[in-house]
């Protein structure tokens, strides 16, 4: 789970503008972030069925959200891949 100062530091490297909290860019960030670390935890409790559901649940989503952001504005595409090192 991330702490407010943790999203507060996400959301400030990928905005585009001070009021940026829901684009796309702003969501995939976030995602990829709660991604990580549940995958970390993952590692440790390997029979954590219900947590698994979640992890596969967001990367849906974030790959959703990659899709229109792609779709829509392909140079931010571009960019948030580059800076968040997610391969296509």
């Amino acid at each position: 789970m991330l702490t407010k100062t943790q999203k507060a530091r996400v959301v400030k490297a990928t905005q585009k503008h001070d009021t940026d909290t829901g684009s796309a860019a702003v969501q995939i960030a976030l995602l990829t972030k709660k991604i990580n670390e549940l995958a970390a935890h993952l590692k440790k409790h390997l029979k954590d069925k219900h947590s698994r559901r979640g992890l596969l649940q967001m990367v849906a989503d974030r790959r959703t959200h990659l899709k229109y952001l792609e779709a829509s504005d392909k140079k931010e595409y571009a960019r948030i891949v580059k800076t968040l090192g997610l391969k296509k």
